[in-house]
């Protein structure tokens, strides 16, 4: 048996835990036959790498299968053709092939490059956890035990572990609570993708702490003294700040060396939380604290569990160090977090307040879930596990926790969903504040809601920080906007075709979404468009493959289609678009012709008019004096611009009626809109939009948008509303 082996036995037995020794080793065994003949790039043998990472998970304290799982975790990758997951199922049952599994990378994944593979091996180690948080406790010990053996991989191999796991396992280990994990591979992986800097503080390191290290010997021995004298049972232990955690602070914060107040640290351990205040007190009472540097997260928890006091105070000697103060039970949970809580006997799960702090997982798959876009989830992934929080409080007093930057919007979606889309308002501390304002921590926050409310803007997902509410966010437009949602996706697409400067039908468009889109899952153009049009997708990861169709579309392209083909077109689309067909207006000679009216003009009938074919909303009509028809009206798109004319029955103008924008300016009185809407009335003239405001003069600016029939009707309510009492004058917006 491999050396290591007998030792890990050793340990097991050592413990008081109740291991199925006999499993274990007949899990070794199987592994050790599997692995024969398979070497490391060290050198030794495969089996060394499962066996050290059993031994991890060993001290870590986990469970009988969680050790099992250790031993096979690579023999379904690295052995296919001799073993399989049912196999280890029945051979040492199905919460070992369950973890074994959730460790496996997914070998045949249809995607589209490296990187999406890289996510979706993410994607799986949640779905994984989300199940059994003991396959993440594995695969952290397994990350270690590889960054411990990085030396024998290549340079640029070594750079691109060390990154991922900067960037992926060590937040992990962190947002789980596993400082000594966590601590380990940062000062690894920073060793090799900045060896310079981490020589350079590692170096003074040594030096500081050899010129005073009888420092924090003196002050263990003062503080040992005073605790004895109170009677408190108590643990003390001194340590440096890690090389990464200063490495951080001087070239993130552009701190020097010096001045790094917590280079120092000694830990109190005693029994009870309130000798935990006791000892608090004692502290301060023997050395002078600093201003601002008391931290209580025994009475506000961090979210990974993490609880302790926190002093930063001035040694007689004048040297500053930090002191931290905790029970025997808060010490296991920081270095060991939510493992230090996991019972695994007899069938036993984690308590409601673990679940409850594993709930950011299910969070961040559920977002997943409704977006599957690998940039927006590596987005929310980072996020959640890779941020300082901000601590605020509900009116009733209630922590929430954030990530430092979210807003009040972030808040109000943490609270509920529901809560979230009927907010209209926020205060903190009791002022009213604008939406996107950032909390400091210890703010109460207030969130003000309304029934009418019409549920939140787009422009929210630009504003909030947490997937949580981006998520929930993107499932209220889902589910409230469908038809919205398909006219903005729609028009996003056609505005990144047209800088393409490639011209194609609303057909072609519609087949080449509908390509791209089964190659993720959408069935049709539609669903394209609405998960575009509610934040579901990213149009940027699409445009090469729109521009790759677009380009195969145009190989063989034919000759230009004429004006007269193109009003064709038009009319044979009318009865399967969306925007319905307008009597009123003639198309180069010809009736009944798809047509939209312009918001940059309005025409009204009476005015001199031209038609502007447009990409999948038919005739677009113009005023012909709009700015916008002599600024389009360039040799690239001569041919689109159409002769267009209103049409008349029996002499008269369609009695249809179409919106008409006027802009009264008036005296700031009360009245005023009164008379102009007593005014409108008379006329019989409804009111679709009105809004006021006031210019630097103190005159009202009232724009208003009423139904209109014609230039002579317009001109009849022109004339009216000039006679209303205050009115100063009334033009056409």
């Amino acid at each position: 048996m491999y050396s290591e082996m007998i030792s890990l036995l050793d340990l097991l037995k050592r413990t008081e835990k109740n291991y199925d020794i006999e499993k274990i080793t007949r899990a070794y065994d199987y592994a050790d036959s599997l692995h024969e003949g398979q070497f490391r790039l060290s050198g030794e043998p495969y089996i060394s790498h499962p066996v050290a990472v059993a031994k991890i998970v060993a001290e870590l304290g986990l469970d009988t299968d969680s050790i099992c799982a250790a031993l096979l975790h690579d023999t379904v990758e690295d052995c296919a053709d001799k073993t399989n997951l049912d196999l280890l199922s029945k051979m040492f049952g199905s919460d070992v092939s369950m973890l074994v599994d959730g460790l496996t990378k997914i070998i045949q994944v249809q995607v589209a490059d490296k990187e999406e593979a890289h996510i979706e091996n993410i994607r799986k180690m949640l779905l994984a956890m989300n199940k059994d948080i003991r396959v993440i406790f594995i695969k952290l010990c397994d990350r270690l035990h590889n960054m411990r053996t990085l030396s024998a991989k290549k340079e640029d191999r070594q750079r691109a572990i060390a990154l991922e796991t900067m960037y992926i396992y060590a937040p992990l280990a962190h947002r789980l609570g596993i400082q000594k994990i966590k601590q380990e591979l940062e000062n690894i992986s920073l060793y090799y993708l900045d060896n310079v800097g981490y020589e350079e503080v590692h170096e003074a390191v040594d030096k500081k702490y050899g010129l005073s290290s009888s420092f924090i010997e003196e002050a263990k021995e003062q503080l040992t003294q005073k605790l004895s004298e109170n009677h408190i049972n108590f643990v003390i232990e001194g340590r440096v700040k890690s090389v990464y955690s200063l490495y951080r602070k001087m070239y993130t914060q552009n701190k020097a060396f010096d001045e790094i107040y917590d280079f120092y640290a000694l830990r109190v351990i005693v029994d009870t939380e309130l000798e935990c205040y006791t000892a608090l007190g004692l502290v301060h009472e023997m050395f002078k604290s600093i201003p601002g540097r008391f931290k209580d997260y025994i009475s506000t928890p961090k979210p990974n569990l993490y609880r302790s006091l926190h002093t930063t105070v001035i040694g007689h000697s004048g040297i500053p160090f930090e002191v931290q103060i905790r029970t025997r039970e808060m010490h296991e949970e920081a270095e060991y977090g939510i493992a230090a809580h996991w019972k695994y006997k007899s069938g036993e799960k984690a308590s409601g307040n673990i679940d409850e702090k594993l709930r950011w997982i299910s969070q961040l798959l559920e977002s997943d879930e409704n977006t599957r876009d690998p940039d927006e989830f590596i987005h929310s992934f980072k996020t959640d596990i890779f941020h300082d929080e901000t601590f605020v409080f509900t009116p009733k007093g209630d922590v929430i926790s954030l990530p430092q930057g979210s807003t009040a919007i972030d808040f109000a979606y943490a609270i509920h969903s529901a809560v979230g889309n009927k907010m209209v308002g926020a205060k903190i501390n009791g002022v009213i504040v604008p939406i996107d304002k950032m909390p400091a921590n210890g703010d109460i926050i207030e969130i003000l809601t309304s029934n009418s409310s019409r549920g939140p803007s787009r422009d929210w997902l630009k504003i909030v920080k947490t997937g949580q509410a981006r998520s929930k966010i993107r499932q209220w437009f889902k589910k409230e906007r469908r038809p919205e949602n398909i006219v903005v996706g729609r028009s996003e697409v056609e505005k990144e075709i047209r800088k393409l400067s490639k011209s194609i039908t609303d057909e072609e468009m519609d087949n080449i979404i509908t390509t791209i889109g089964k190659r993720v899952g959408i069935n049709n153009s539609d669903d394209f468009y609405n998960t575009l049009g509610f934040g579901g997708i990213t149009l940027q990861r699409f445009i090469p493959k729109i521009k790759e169709e677009i380009e195969k579309l145009h190989a063989d392209e034919a000759p230009p289609i004429s004006v007269e083909e193109q009003i064709s077109m038009v009319k044979l689309e009318q009865n399967t678009k969306r925007i319905r067909s307008s009597a009123g207006v003639i198309i180069d000679g010809e009736s009944g012709c798809q047509v939209k009216f312009a918001k940059c003009c309005n025409p009204l009938p009476g005015d001199k008019i031209v038609g502007f074919i447009t990409r999948g909303f038919g005739v677009s009509i113009h005023k012909s004096d709009c700015v916008n028809v002599s600024h389009s009206r360039n040799e690239e798109n001569l041919a689109r611009w159409v002769k267009a004319e209103w049409e008349r029955t029996d002499g008269n103008v369609s009695g249809e009626t179409y919106e008409a924008k006027l802009q009264i300016k008036a005296e700031d009185d009360i009245g005023v809109i009164a008379g102009i809407s007593v005014a409108l009335a008379d006329m019989r003239v409804s009111i679709t939009q009105i809004n006021t405001q006031m210019d630097k003069s103190g005159v009202a600016l009232i724009n208003i948008v009423v139904a209109c029939r014609s230039v002579s009707h317009y001109d009849s309510i022109v004339s009216r509303l000039r006679s209303v009492p205050k009115v100063l004058s009334v033009t056409r917006g």
